[in-house]
C-alpha cells in the first residue's frame, strides 16, 4: 500500500509518501533520501520498497521532499532546514511506531545530508546505505551540474534555477553553504560499521574517485559496481545496488 501524508512540526511542512503492508504491524522503518531536484516519488525508492515488503513483514519504506523539492512549499534552499526536514521526518517515526530500528537509504545529495546530519546531530540510524553519495557536493553542484555559464551568473548575484526533475533556485548563499559545510572535515570511523556505500564507477554526476578515497579514509565499507552510472539506470544494477542494500539492513 502507499499513502501520502504531511508532517507539520517545528515550522516545517515536509510532504511524504509511504509504502507499507500493514500499518499497525510496524516495527522497521527505511527514511529514503533522494538526490538533488529529486522527489518524493522517486522509483528508485519504489522498487526498494516493493522489494522489501514482498518478501518482510513490519517494515515501512518512507519517502519526503527535501525543502524546494517536489511539491514542497519552500522557495529558497538552505541546509539548515534540509536538517530541520530530516530531523523532524526521524522524531516522527520514533513516536508513531515507538520504535528505534530505523534505517536510512539515501542516494547523492541525499546521501550528502545523511551524513552532514549524523555528525552534526547523532546518529538515529540503525544502519545506513548510501548510493552514489554526493560527499563533495560543492563541486558536485558547481563543476558537474551547473554548466559554467549559469556558475558565472550565480556569481553576478542571480538566482538561477538548477537540478533535475524540478528546477531549485541557486545562489550564492546557498554555495556558501555548501562550501562551509565539507563533511571530508568530520570523522565518520565511529559509524563505520553501519554505513555500506555503493558507487558506480560510471557515475557522471559524482566522480567515484571522491567518494572511494572518503569511504577508505572513514573506514566505511565500499562496493564498486562497474558500469553503473549514477542513477543505476541498467536494471542488473539497481537490482544488485538492492540486493546488497537488503543484506547490509539484514533484512530477508
Amino acid at each position: 500500500m502507499e499513502r501520502y501524508f504531511e508532517i507539520n512540526e517545528n515550522g516545517c511542512n515536509v510532504r511524504c509518501k509511504m509504502y507499507f503492508e500493514d500499518a499497525h504491524s510496524i516495527q522497521k522503518v527505511v527514511v529514503f533520501g533522494h538526490g538533488f531536484g529529486g522527489h518524493k516519488d522517486n522509483r528508485a525508492a519504489e522498487k526498494f520498497a516493493q522489494r522489501v515488503l514482498s518478501k518482510n513483514k513490519g517494515i515501512a519504506v518512507i519517502t519526503f521532499n527535501w525543502p524546494c523539492h517536489g511539491d514542497d512549499v519552500k522557495k529558497k534552499l538552505h541546509l539548515s532546514d534540509c536538517m530541520s526536514y530530516l530531523d523532524v521526518v526521524v522524531g516522527f517515526v520514533k513516536e508513531k511506531y515507538t520504535t528505534d530500528n530505523i534505517y536510512a537509504y539515501a542516494t547523492s545529495f541525499g546521501g550528502y545530508l545523511t551524513l552532514k546530519y549524523i555528525a552534526e546531530n547523532g546518529d538515529p540510524f540503525t544502519k545506513i546505505a548510501l548510493r552514489c553519495p554526493a560527499v563533495n557536493m560543492y563541486d558536485v553542484l558547481t563543476k558537474t551540474i551547473i554548466s559554467s555559464e549559469e556558475y558565472e551568473r550565480i556569481l553576478k548575484g542571480r538566482d538561477i534555477p538548477v537540478g533535475f526533475d524540478r528546477k531549485i533556485m541557486v545562489n550564492t548563499d546557498f554555495l556558501g553553504e555548501l562550501k562551509d559545510s565539507d563533511i571530508f572535515k568530520y570523522s565518520y570511523t565511529n559509524h563505520a560499521d553501519d554505513i555500506l556505500i555503493l558507487q558506480g564507477m560510471q557515475d557522471e554526476v559524482v566522480p567515484s574517485g571522491a567518494v572511494r578515497e572518503f569511504a577508505d579514509r572513514n573506514m566505511i565499507r565500499f562496493i564498486p559496481v562497474d558500469g553503473a552510472d549514477h542513477r543505476f539506470q541498467n536494471p542488473v544494477h539497481m537490482d544488485y545496488a538492492i540486493k546488497s542494500i537488503v543484506e547490509f539492513f539484514e533484512f530477508k
